[in-house]
């Protein structure tokens, strides 16, 4: 099948997009290699993309405890592949999981679509022990560029069960990523942001445009590069960019990231409104010079 909106959307390699859906989840697939699978099955608190797939076929992201590998960490049981999630939305907890009486889940109640080149869907904010608060509206494009797969993410917000949304000051939210063992920084990765700061001390809790964590892995050079969209609220995000192989985009943490506590990044999505953020992973062969990640973020800013 191939996707004319999509050739469109971006100046890119053509591709042949293809899904293929399996109970409680959907396979995403450009030029018949598997890009992805969105999971969302009830027996995860929250649904998230995995495995990510670089395009020589190495994967990027940890294993466990979706399909374990040998050497896998098995700390954080809700770091999955790419994953949304918030520490405190009105005051409940949709990052951790685990819990029945103290987190919440984010349930996709009907099958995800795939409509105009993009995977659509629509997850229920169902806090513990009480009614839904509001909604987490997706949409993903995937598409192959030059040495890279990408995959678009416009993620919506929505109060609209009747209530406002504070989504509070936190350092662990909102979009976030848990890659293999050997994007961890005491294995040899580097991390690295926009600003050209190296290293988990360097970038952790600051404001960069985007942020690349690269490594070698099977005898290959491979990376994943994060960025945030300059209309994205407080953009430049905040990155909690961990040096144990975790990265998230966090518009929120701002008393969390700098230590001031006369700051509050909470933001209030009032009843019937919503919000929305927009991020691009590049999940790129070669390093971050290599795989251009820079000159990407250029050219996909303006768009």
């Amino acid at each position: 099948m191939r996707n004319c909106c999509l050739l469109l959307m971006a100046i890119l390699l053509p591709a042949e997009v293809r899904v293929e859906r399996r109970p409680d989840a959907v396979s995403v697939f450009l030029d018949g290699k598997r890009v992805t699978s969105f999971e969302y099955g009830p027996v995860w608190d929250k649904p998230f993309l995995f495995p990510l797939q670089s395009p020589s076929g190495v994967t990027l992201t940890r294993g466990w405890p979706v399909a374990e590998r040998p050497g896998d960490s098995k700390d954080h049981r809700f770091h999955r592949g790419l994953f949304f999630g918030h520490r405190d939305i009105n005051g409940m907890d949709f990052w951790l999981e685990g819990d029945a009486g103290k987190t919440g889940r984010i349930a996709v109640t009907s099958s995800p679509v795939w409509r105009k080149g993009m995977l659509q869907v629509v997850g229920s904010l169902i806090p513990p022990g009480g009614p839904r608060l509001g909604s987490m509206l997706a949409k993903y494009r995937f598409a192959r560029a030059p040495q890279a797969y990408e995959i678009e993410v416009w993620l919506t917000i929505a109060a609209d069960a009747g209530v406002d949304l504070k989504l509070g000051d936190t350092e662990e939210a909102l979009l976030g990523l848990r890659l293999a063992e050997e994007f961890r920084e005491d294995r040899g990765a580097t991390l690295m942001n926009s600003n050209g700061l190296v290293g988990t001390k360097n970038i952790w809790g600051k404001q960069a445009a985007w942020v690349d964590y690269s490594t070698s892995r099977e005898g290959k050079k491979v990376g994943v590069a994060f960025l945030d969209h300059p209309t994205n609220p407080r953009s430049p995000t905040y990155w909690h960019a961990r040096g144990y192989a975790l990265n998230a985009a966090n518009a929120f943490g701002v008393r969390h990231f700098t230590g001031d506590k006369t700051k509050d990044g909470a933001l209030t999505v009032a009843r019937g409104k919503r919000i929305t953020f927009r991020y691009l992973l590049l999940l790129h062969d070669g390093d971050a010079s290599e795989a251009k990640v820079a000159q990407r973020f250029d050219a996909w800013k303006t768009k």
